[in-house]
């Protein structure tokens, strides 16, 4: 229960924190606090695992409202805070600025650590062995061999060798983000280490490991700050692994409307046909060499023995597959470019195709299992000093079996979905099939199986493992209602949901116009043409403005039709990175000219443009997703299949959440003022229009 100790100390950091800053309190972020607070001291033995899910707009200080009332809670119940959130640029916020400035200002006490996975860190291991042999005997290999690293060249071992010294100097702590240096994928990757390929406390490096280095740290802090990716991994794991164990932690999921979809990608699994061929052409070379050097010391040798064969039959079978797939799928591009996936309709896999997918998993268990035995004995090796195979040898050749098994793992999981996918489930998983293009320019086929919904997962290793969680972001509800964020994140039933007020004068602040068009966005040309035409009337030369698209293609026109005048005018995503169209835009509006920014999605969300650097954001038109992705397909077939229609249910909430993401981009502080120009009469003539221009902002409105 909320103790009066609890609710005192509260209440005293929430009251020093605002006096030292001068601040005065807001109305929606005492609401906030009040509700994670309340909600998180509720638990008893008898009640579900205590979930908060709070909208909270733009301004409300979410981040002081959930840390002041979730640290005293935390450390009155000797549990770990751990705050997740989605984009990097927010958790850099959150642990440089935010975390630091509450501890100042507060009379709060606390401390606190980042978190990152393997893959941030060095593995010195991995650093020894390129620095040894520039061709790196450690046979790791890349994702698809179409991703296969050239050799290490001069200048990049140049780079090894400074890392080396500045992990000597202390200068570098073997964080890749507090490298000097840019450092592109490849050059990373040698240096870096997953999960499968670690050896772990069996590392004769381990007493200077980077990673565990960081990881001991987090269980001497009151709060980790995290991403949902690492947290995903970490309950994916069994919890534990990398954070605390999931029922010493409250979780709080900052933009936490992100949280489904980071479920759904995590728990998918996929294989290329192709290129899983080439890496078992690479693996057998590996093996061979495997089978040089261990020879058959304590076993081993009968393991390495018993895969080339089984590979080689994977290849012939896999082979099979590419024709199958060849008569079923269909390669004509569609009219935008894209060969569109075949999806399995209920997630129903043709017999023809289950029995080869049955084939494909007994093979990738017998070598998952010969794996797994080479493994146990390597692990041995590295423990046991007298052990017939020595240490050195046992810790070269752990990580490229160790990724081998993994990866037999991983499509022993894919092929065993597909070979029982005989009967409907509910709700049904997506299956499909898409055409990729690898590397060398050939088309591949890729086999995927993904949850549609993110309920059951999150149930079974979040909900019901942690002690308790938040869950907040400006967009969480639809259409006024949290029914779609109960239906994709399966919150337990007595979750607390609530809504809190920005402190914005949306009506004083903004507005909304919906000009008189002669078209709609259906009419994909016209729409095109009007939009060309309109936005020199709409657009003033002068101000900081955002155009927001649905459509790379209708961008592209767009730019391509409109005067050159304006046309100079324009950063358009595609033709700089994204930081850099944000730099540029900054710094014409700093000059005191008008910029404007052409952008498609990753602009309607999660951009911070305040006062003069965007005053107007036109919405070209209202952003429903495209009908043909499998998982939103196959989604809105079941909901059929219910009796529900899913236009109404899932594909209007979902747009509707979008665009008020996309209006968001306007107001960003108390003192902004601006406009929203919505270029869809849909929002008038559709019979879903009204219920979507009230859940938008409370803008004054000029509906034509």
């Amino acid at each position: 229960m909320l103790t009066d100790a609890i609710k005192e100390t509260i209440q005293s950091a929430y009251t020093s924190l605002l006096d030292s800053k001068e601040l005065k309190a807001r109305y929606g972020q005492r609401l906030m606090i009040a509700e994670v607070a309340r909600t998180l001291t509720a638990k008893n033995d008898q009640q579900d695992t205590p979930v908060c899910v709070v909208e909270a707009g733009t301004g409300t200080g979410k981040t002081i409202a959930y840390t002041v009332a979730a640290v005293p809670v935390a450390q009155a119940l000797e549990k770990t805070l751990v705050i997740s959130t989605a984009t990097v640029a927010l958790q850099e916020q959150i642990i440089y600025k935010d975390l630091p400035d509450i501890l100042h200002h507060s009379d709060l006490s606390f401390n606190f650590a980042l978190a990152k996975g393997r893959g941030r860190y060095l593995c010195l291991s991995k650093l020894d062995a390129v620095l040894q042999d520039s061709k790196a005997n450690n046979e790791a290999m890349a994702l698809y061999p179409d991703e296969q690293q050239a050799q290490v060249d001069t200048q990049t071992l140049n780079v090894y060798q400074d890392m080396l010294t500045a992990l000597a100097t202390g200068d570098w702590d073997g964080d890749r983000d507090a490298w000097s240096q840019e450092l592109d994928v490849p050059t990373w990757s040698r240096v870096t280490t997953d999960h499968a390929q670690c050896t772990g406390r069996r590392c004769a490096n381990i007493s200077q490991c980077c990673f565990y280095k960081g990881r001991e740290q987090l269980s001497r802090v009151d709060v980790i700050v995290t991403n949902h990716d690492l947290v995903l991994a970490d309950l994916a794991l069994g919890g534990g692994a990398i954070l605390p164990d999931p029922e010493d932690c409250i979780y709080i999921f900052d933009e936490g409307h992100h949280l489904p979809d980071k479920a759904i990608n995590h728990f998918s699994q996929f294989s290329r046909v192709r290129s899983t061929e080439r890496w078992l052409n690479q693996g057998i070379n590996v093996l061979a060499k495997a089978s040089s050097q261990l020879g058959n010391a304590a076993g081993i040798g009968r393991h390495l023995e018993s895969l080339p064969a089984v590979m080689e039959s994977l290849k012939q079978h896999l082979a099979m597959l590419f024709n199958s797939l060849e008569s079923m799928v269909n390669i004509e591009p569609d009219r935008r470019g894209s060969i569109p996936a075949y999806r399995f309709e209920q997630g129903l896999v043709p017999d023809a195709l289950r029995a080869q997918a049955t084939e494909l998993m007994m093979q990738y268990r017998r070598m998952h299992d010969a794996l797994d035995a080479c493994c146990q004995l390597l692990e041995e090796a590295m423990e046991d000093a007298e052990h017939a195979i020595p240490k050195a040898i046992a810790e070269d050749w752990f990580s490229p079996l160790s990724m081998l098994r993994g990866r037999a793992e991983g499509n022993y999981s894919l092929w065993s979905d597909y070979s029982r996918a005989n009967v409907v489930e509910d709700p049904p998983r997506g299956r499909w099939i898409a055409v990729v293009e690898a590397a060398s320019g050939n088309l591949d086929f890729e086999v995927s199986t993904s949850p549609i919904l993110a309920a059951n997962m999150l149930s079974q290793y979040l909900w019901n493992r942690c002690y308790g969680a938040v869950i907040t972001s400006a967009t969480l509800t639809a259409l006024g209602g949290f029914d779609r964020f109960k239906m994709h994140t399966g919150t337990p039933e007595k979750t607390n949901y609530a809504v809190v007020p920005s402190p914005f004068n949306f009506a004083e602040a903004g507005e909304l116009v919906v000009p008189v068009m002669s078209c709609e966005p259906s009419d994909v040309e016209a729409h095109t043409e009007a939009v060309i035409d309109m936005l020199p009337e709409l657009l003033n030369s002068q101000e900081g403005s955002l155009v927001l698209f649905t459509s790379r293609r209708q961008m592209e026109q767009v730019f391509e039709g409109i005067t050159l005048e304006w046309q100079q005018r324009i950063i358009m995503q595609g033709h700089y990175p994204k930081h850099e169209v944000l730099r540029m835009h900054k710094a014409a509006i700093d000059a005191g000219d008008g910029s404007v920014i052409f952008g498609l999605a990753s602009f309607a969300e999660g951009v911070d443009l305040p006062g003069l650097y965007c005053t107007h954001v036109v919405i070209a038109k209202i952003p429903f997703a495209v009908p043909d992705q499998p998982i939103e397909s196959a989604l809105a077939e079941w909901i059929e299949s219910r009796g529900g229609n899913a236009f109404m249910d899932i594909t209007v909430p979902d747009a509707a959440l979008k665009l008020v993401q996309a209006s968001g981009r306007l107001l960003r502080t108390e003192t902004d003022s601006g406009r929203v120009t919505l270029l869809d009469r849909r929002v008038v003539s559709k019979r879903y229009g009204q219920a979507m221009l009230n859940s938008l902002p409370p803008f004054k409105r000029s509906v034509a």
